[in-house]
């Protein structure tokens, strides 16, 4: 009998991606919105939506107060989900 295997639910293609994938899945795991996401971390709306849509960059900084906003390790900003 052989092990279940482990496979990504989403395959992100880079660390950006890894971010906005679970950037929206912890949001939405808390019912914020990203406005709510943006005042409880110190950040702008826009910002926190154009990390989500890859449109921008986020600075170790923002990525910092983003996982205190979300109270994880920001290890788990770039962690890829797995199921079995």
């Amino acid at each position: 009998m052989s092990s279940p295997r482990i496979k990504p639910i989403e395959i992100a293609s880079s660390a950006r991606e890894l971010l906005a994938l679970n950037l929206i899945r912890l949001r939405s795991e808390r019912g914020w919105s990203q406005e709510a996401l943006a005042f409880e971390s110190g950040l702008h709306r826009t910002f926190i939506a154009h990390v989500e849509r890859l449109h921008r960059n986020a600075s170790i900084d923002n990525i910092e107060r983003l996982a205190q906003a979300l109270e994880v390790p920001v290890r788990d900003l770039f962690a890829p989900r797995l199921k079995k």
